[in-house]
């Protein structure tokens, strides 16, 4: 099992409201279509206003497909939607599950 999680915090509440839309109306999908097996959108509590989309992919070979082959066109869409000028920052980070419950 592989995550992949994309960390997003905004300055403003307005463009984080329209990102976890734009999560919810298409993107989660796009991205199940492009290899992962699941994917969900996060509202952190705390300050700054964080919210995170991850994804679980079968294996590292999995998501290295969807880097290759679906990634660079989902970014450039995310990027053009919600840029750093918009007051966004993102953070990605990928690991492979050591130990599962339940």
């Amino acid at each position: 099992m592989f995550r992949y999680v994309v960390t997003a915090t905004f300055t403003d509440p307005a463009v984080a409201e329209r990102w976890l839309a734009w999560m919810r109306d298409g993107h989660l999908q796009d991205v199940l279509d492009a290899g992962a097996q699941s994917g969900e959108a996060i509202r952190l509590d705390g300050e700054p206003l964080t919210l995170e989309a991850h994804f679980r992919f079968a294996d590292r070979a999995a998501f290295e497909a969807y880097e290759r082959d679906g990634a660079p066109r989902l970014r450039a869409e995310g990027l053009e939607l919600f840029p750093p000028e918009a007051g966004v920052t993102y953070r990605r980070r990928t690991g492979e599950v050591a130990v599962r419950g339940g």
